[in-house]
């Protein structure tokens, strides 16, 4: 299977990163290495205060378009919220944090793929654009 399918599966969930501004978005494929998941998508937030808007945010936005989430841990301190969608699982981190668990490094083979940030929130609303993301590759 190739990147395309998946990350076009991925948009409503990257689109809903975005809405809360979450910071430094990365979307792991790693269906080749775990039956967990498909995708992994981490993200930031600047506080844990951001932490959980994003998370609310995300689960909220989903919710809409019939997305539930199988589980969802770690809201109460707000520094690493897990949001489990089954094929995808989202994880939104406090800054320190996530750089702290490096699940990039632990998940280091994986393909992985670069969001652009929402410049700006009519760019969020406006669902006919695709999501800007670049393949990047680790040697």
């Amino acid at each position: 299977m190739t990147s395309e399918p998946l990350l076009a599966s991925l948009e409503p969930f990257i689109k809903a990163a975005r809405g809360k501004k979450a910071q430094e978005i990365i979307v792991l494929d790693v269906r080749e290495m775990t039956s967990l998941a498909d995708a992994f998508i981490i993200c930031s937030g600047r506080s844990n205060r951001q932490v959980t808007a994003i998370a609310d945010h995300i689960k909220r936005t989903l919710k809409k378009q019939a997305i539930k989430p199988l589980n969802i841990e770690g809201t109460g301190q707000g520094h690493w919220v897990l949001l489990d969608y089954g094929h995808v699982i989202i994880h939104v981190f406090y800054e320190e944090t996530r750089r702290f668990y490096d699940l990039e490094g632990l998940w280091a083979e994986a393909q992985r793929f670069e969001i652009e940030a929402a410049a700006t929130e009519e760019e969020v609303i406006d669902s006919s654009q695709p999501f800007r993301g670049r393949e990047i590759i680790i040697d």
